[in-house]
């Protein structure tokens, strides 16, 4: 058997062709009018989107929306493209700038070894005429030391060999945040700090204590909290 298609029936008259080649003409030119309007469409798009004017971007969608109207045969012109002055990096690097400025710096400079200052070319003496400069931020984790508060006590040397009763007298010392507690005011600021401000559970703080945590101050928060609201 044959896989052969069989032949389309052709019109037999000439009369019939000729009216079935402008009927195709006139489709194909349909076709390529709707093909020119989404070319012009995507051009559009893409100016809106990369940058143009908004004086430029609203006579091609003038043109555009003419275009419509206009013959299969006539032809769109491009507009040119305008390059504008992209400024974000700036605004952003000053933003920055700002965000960094109460940092303090510590400053790391590499130089060449003095027996490398020489040109390649011509072997003479290089000088210094700039420098690159790149930052980062270097975070220091939270240093904890003990801190022994030390109070002296005193007492009368003639009231212990003639007195029956001899004064004690001692110094002063600052109160502790919590009696009985390891917890400074440094401490506990940070402890409420991370509390009340990031939202951070006093459980989920003793972890990083581990054996201490008892120790650390939290059963000082409850009592503390009529004094810092939420």
């Amino acid at each position: 058997m044959s896989n052969l298609s069989p032949m389309v029936n052709l019109p037999e008259t000439p009369e019939t062709l000729q009216r079935r080649c402008a009927q195709l003409e006139a489709e194909v030119a349909a076709l390529r009018q709707q093909v020119q309007w989404f070319e012009e469409h995507l051009r559009l798009a893409q100016h809106q989107r990369f940058g143009a004017s908004s004086e430029r971007s609203d006579a091609i969608q003038l043109h555009l929306f003419n275009e419509a109207e206009a013959t299969a045969a006539s032809a769109v012109d491009a507009a040119p493209e305008e390059t504008i002055p992209d400024t974000r990096k700036k605004r952003a690097r000053g933003r920055r700038d700002a965000a960094l400025k109460d940092f303090p710096v510590e400053r790391i400079e590499y130089r060449l070894p003095p027996d490398a200052q020489h040109c390649t070319a011509c072997a003479g003496p290089l000088h210094e005429m700039g420098e690159e400069v790149r930052r980062e931020l270097k975070v220091i984790p939270a240093q904890i030391k003990m801190v022994e508060h030390v109070r002296y006590k005193y007492g009368c040397r003639t009231c212990e060999h003639e007195a029956i009763t001899v004064p004690i007298v001692t110094a002063p010392m600052p109160r502790p945040v919590y009696p009985g507690s390891l917890a400074s005011p440094s401490l506990m600021a940070d402890i409420l700090h991370q509390k009340y401000t990031l939202g951070l559970p006093l459980y989920r703080q003793e972890q990083d204590w581990g054996c201490l945590k008892r120790y650390v101050g939290g059963d000082a928060v409850p009592k503390m909290c009529p004094f810092y609201p939420t």
